[in-house]
């Protein structure tokens, strides 16, 4: 049985700012085997974050990717890195992340409403 649906109100969902970035490099956080560090272009400035998807992943295969990240998250400190973002991505198979992108270009940086 599922639980009932916690609602939020539009004004809650527009604080969350969630923009358009490229990868654009990738390598293993030492000691860490679920993650790997990645550095993500939004335009304006490039972000270190954490992706918990080195089960599944290699850390090079993941360079040049354009993903969706969450700029406004709260930094977070990950092994030996703070994490200034979050990747979103859905649960496939097996729990393997499969990263949001997108159909067409945009500009890094480019926000999702």
């Amino acid at each position: 049985m599922s639980e009932p649906a916690q609602y939020i109100t539009f004004d809650e969902f527009m604080k969350v700012k969630l923009q358009i970035g490229k990868v654009t490099s990738a390598e293993p956080i030492p000691k860490m085997k679920k993650v790997f560090k990645a550095v993500v272009d939004i335009g304006t400035e490039k972000r270190e974050v954490a992706v918990g998807a080195a089960l599944w992943i290699k850390p090079e295969d993941f360079v040049g990717k354009t993903v969706v990240i969450c700029t406004n998250l709260q930094p977070r400190k990950i092994g030996d890195i703070e994490s200034n973002g979050m990747l979103l991505a859905a649960d496939g198979p097996e729990g393997k992340p499969v990263f949001l992108t997108i159909a067409e270009d945009a500009p890094l940086g480019a926000p999702i409403h």
